[in-house]
């Protein structure tokens, strides 16, 4: 970068195409490959073995998982964290915080730039072990492929053993249906119902005559008095 503006940089950084973030991705190169490759550093590829230079998993050296180059974070077998839902995900690590000790050869691209300017003896050396590799990863390889054709072949045999218990168990409920006696049941007398006719109540008709009493001398009718309004004399 041509800026020494701290600011400027950072955002060189993150703002990067992938082409360039991929090369910005790499790490030191332990003493003795050093040495045989005449380089400082490297860009780091998925099956290098590193060891962790800083932070809690510092001195842990395994074999690099994932790569990512968006992010700029490698995955390294063994680390992980938990989040707080307890699920447990691999702790991306920043490849300036690793040392590379054992290079993946498996490609050939890559051998190509390990070998500029190399002697004819280290040229040699490196082929050599590159094929020790292809070889190992062919194996590791098979070995997979036999480890799930083998998981795949224990599943087709435990749902044959269940579809036969299942089988089994069918046939033994239709034996027992077949061997215990049923009940003679009677057939019922259908009984047709008559229809029941609606008798009608003759009405009561109470012919009620009101008792009059005697009148008597006493209640007899007394004539209404007459008032008179007198006149005041003068």
């Amino acid at each position: 970068m041509k800026t020494t503006n701290p600011g400027k940089q950072r955002k060189a950084l993150y703002n990067a195409p992938l082409h360039k973030k991929r090369k910005m991705m790499s790490s030191h190169l332990e003493e003795n490959l050093l040495l045989k490759y005449d380089q400082r550093s490297v860009p780091v590829v998925k099956g290098d073995t590193v060891r962790i230079m800083r932070g809690s998993f510092k001195g842990h050296e395994d074999k690099v998982a994932k790569i990512n180059t968006k992010k700029s974070t490698i995955d390294i077998e063994g680390i992980t964290m938990a989040k707080a839902d307890g699920n447990k995900i691999p702790k991306p690590i920043h490849p300036s915080n690793v040392i590379i000790t054992k290079l993946n050869l498996t490609d050939k691209w890559r051998r190509r730039k390990l070998e500029r300017d190399l002697s004819e003896d280290a040229k040699k050396e490196i082929e050599k072990e590159a094929a020790e590799q292809i070889k190992e990863e062919k194996e590791e390889q098979k070995r997979l492929e036999e480890e799930l054709a083998r998981q795949e072949a224990e599943k087709e045999e435990e749902e044959i053993e269940e579809k036969t218990v299942e089988k089994t168990e069918t046939a033994e409920k239709t034996i027992e249906k077949k061997t215990t006696p049923k009940k003679e049941t009677k057939p019922k007398a259908s009984v047709k119902k008559q229809p029941v006719k609606k008798t009608e109540t003759p009405k009561k008709t109470t012919n009620v005559k009101k008792e009059t009493k005697p009148k008597t001398t006493e209640e007899k009718k007394t004539p209404a008095k007459k008032t008179t309004e007198k006149k005041e004399e003068k």
